[in-house]
């Protein structure tokens, strides 16, 4: 095969025609060390990477299945099919795993733990080690970590090491360590696998080159109880927590390998109470952190779950607490692939999404919803917010460019979700044993349409599926669309659920006082946004108290009211008188506000509609209500001009002629 293209420049761009042609060509060419003389051995000349995406397609990506009756790879959407390529193993697996760049695949049934190559389906390694339950590939392949509960006996009071990491060019043991907990089990690596990090006795140890024998560096702080390690090159940076004592505050600080000579050399830091555990979240440039801390019982008792706050580090030293709009809890916080904006989930049902930036400012807020999570496409163009767990399964997926809703299909009982990374297609999954009935999946294409579905046999659970992953890039950007793709099985798209109301409510218009949940709508938050509608709350007040008082220079002026152009039908409000007196203006407020629901019931009642005896009680005090906003309206005292404006614009005008001049 010939590839009429430019050359490559660049080693990051070798190494995808790599990933292509090993995904691509067949078992002889995929087993050849893929070398530049390679290249050149087999007519096949160097193409730069955009060259590739059009002279020869992307893969197809693999959905790894594992459940009860065994473990299956299937060939990705449109089509769905098993892949001929791999022999499914019909024993019950306890682990699978990718590796990152997609090229390997493992898993361990029970009995072995066995290492093939996801292009032909060959095998690499096979390891007897029966009791495994996790395992983890290195950035590089290099490396396969197994992990396997610990465990001693009385001739073994020590037990045996129950972290092993393997090389799987020999298949010989690198390092055998004790790991009693799982919770981070598995060394991080690095990308380039220059550097992996081990948390051990409240420290962490730092490995160079996968020498694991040697302990390159460490560090030592008080009881640090997480880190985690950036993505990305070098030089790489680690992130640490470590939790408040004896009133002291918890703390969480960055770090740039290998300055680890004390509290000066961290790059930021951020003390904070409040904190049970946390979850720490680099983006994917590593240049900034999110924290977000948790305590498990609030004590005001106002949430179930706790309560959580969310904090922001950068590595140029800048860190910030976010604000949220709404209280509750924090369901869900994930950064955008662009790494410039993240999105959080948050607030008491019905719960609020707002996109933030760096500067911890909200940029578009998607107001309320039944939702608990939020998903970025890979290449960062399309974001999902759904409702999964005790929700009905409401996802909405949205144009991030557009701020424009694409579609909003629906998947009860869902136990998981994740993007396929041709960021086209979702899977989502009902997964034993969080739900050990109606399990199955369904691929979807984002516009909502089921391309594929398969439910479990009775008697069988579906325990988890998992996507191939692909490096970043091998999939481009596609133009969102918003037409609904083309599917046997249709779409689901959700319908608008009918709340309960009593029977003495039904065949009754709905009024505002009968909702449950008062819903906030979308509204675009960025700086210099037009339109009241894309305003935020706070903005469109400060919108009226500016326009009021420039129309009341305007009354005082009318010279200067002439030599204006004709003003807006935003800048025509009157302002709002005030006294000097808060109490005063305070009660004026209220009197007009009861007078108006006066109003609404006697529009009700006009319309044949039956009236509850205390909201007769309440239209029989229209009066009283008429002449004690009279006594309070005699104590403003304005400008005269602007006085008798806001009278006769005053709907109280014609009911109460007695303030009239």
């Amino acid at each position: 095969m010939y590839l009429l293209v430019n050359k490559i420049q660049c080693r990051s761009e070798f190494i995808m025609a790599k990933h292509v042609i090993s995904h691509t060509f067949s078992d002889d060419v995929a087993n050849v060390p893929m070398t530049r003389p390679f290249f050149l051995e087999t007519g096949i000349s160097f193409c730069r990477l955009f060259s590739f995406r059009y002279i020869m397609a992307p893969p197809t990506p693999l959905l790894a299945v594992r459940g009860s009756d065994g473990t299956v790879l299937l060939r990705g959407p449109p089509n769905c099919e098993k892949n001929a390529d791999f022999q499914r193993d019909p024993r019950q697996s306890r682990y699978i795993a990718f590796s990152k760049d997609g090229t390997l695949f493992a898993w361990c049934n029970g009995e072995k733990v066995t290492v093939v190559k996801v292009a032909d389906g060959s095998q690499v390694r096979s390891f007897d080690l029966p009791k495994t339950a996790m395992l983890e590939f290195s950035p590089l392949n290099t490396v396969l970590a197994t992990w396997q509960v610990y465990s001693k006996t009385q001739e073994n009071p020590q037990g045996d090491a129950n972290l092993q990491l393997w090389d799987l060019q020999t298949g010989t043991c690198l390092k055998a360590l004790y790991h009693k907990k799982v919770q981070g089990w598995c060394p991080s690596w690095s990308d380039d696998e220059k550097i992996a990090v081990r948390s051990v006795n409240n420290e962490l140890h730092f490995f160079e080159n996968n020498d694991f024998n040697t302990i390159a560096n460490k560090l030592h702080l008080q009881k640090v109880s997480e880190f985690v390690l950036s993505p990305g090159s070098q030089p790489s940076k680690v992130a640490v927590y470590v939790p408040g004592s004896k009133g002291a505050p918890s703390f969480v600080r960055l770090y740039q390998y290998p300055n680890f000579g004390g509290p000066t050399c961290a790059l930021a830091n951020k003390s904070f109470f409040k904190a049970d555990r946390v979850t720490m979240l680099w983006n994917k440039k590593a240049t900034a952190v999110l924290v977000q801390a948790s305590i498990e019982v609030d004590k005001t008792g106002a949430s179930y779950y706790g309560e959580q706050t969310l904090h922001y580090l950068a590595t140029n030293g800048e860190t910030s607490a976010v604000q949220l709009q709404k209280n509750g809890p924090i369901y869900d916080v994930a950064w955008s692939p662009s790494s410039a904006e993240f999105c959080v989930v948050y607030g008491f049902m019905p719960a609020k999404a707002t996109v933030y930036n760096l500067k911890c400012d909200p940029v578009f807020d998607f107001g309320t919803g039944p939702r608990n999570a939020v998903y970025y496409s890979p290449q960062g163009h399309i974001l999902v917010l759904a409702g999964f767990g005790n929700l009905r399964g409401q996802m909405e997926v949205w144009d991030v460019k557009k701020w424009k809703q694409v579609s909003k299909p629906q998947a009860p009982d869902s136990t998981h979700f994740a993007w396929c990374p041709d960021g086209e297609h979702v899977v989502t999954s009902t997964c034993a044993p969080r739900l050990r009935v109606s399990n199955g999946y369904k691929i979807w294409h984002y516009t909502g349409t089921v391309l594929y579905k398969q439910d479990t046999p009775t008697g069988t659970e579906l325990w988890e599926t998992v996507w191939q992953p692909f490096p970043d890039g091998m999939f481009p950007e596609r133009t969102v669309k918003y037409q609904a793709a083309p599917s046997e099985l249709g779409s689901t798209e959700a319908k608008p659920a009918q709340a309960y109301r009593p029977p003495a409510l039904r065949n009754k218009p709905v009024t505002a006082s009968s909702k449950l949940h008062e819903e906030e709508p979308p509204q675009n938050m960025r700086p210099g946004a037009t339109g009241d509608k894309q305003l935020s709350k706070t903005a469109l007040k400060n919108q009226k108290k500016r326009e009021a008082k420039k129309a009341a220079k305007q009354e005082i002026n009318p010279d200067a009211l002439e030599s204006q152009s004709d003003p807006s039908p935003a800048s025509s409000a009157q302002p709002e008188l005030s006294c000097g007196d808060p109490e005063t203006d305070k009660k004026i407020k209220n009197v007009k506000k009861k007078l108006k629901a006066i109003d609404e019931l006697k529009a009700l009642q006009a319309t044949g509609k039956s009236i509850q005896k205390n909201q007769l009680e309440k239209m029989e005090k229209e009066a009283q209500l008429m002449k004690e906003l009279e006594d309070l309206q005699l104590v403003v005292t304005p400008s005269v001009s602007t006085t008798i404006s806001w009278l006769y614009a005053s709907p109280w005008t014609t009911r109460c002629p007695c303030v009239m001049f």
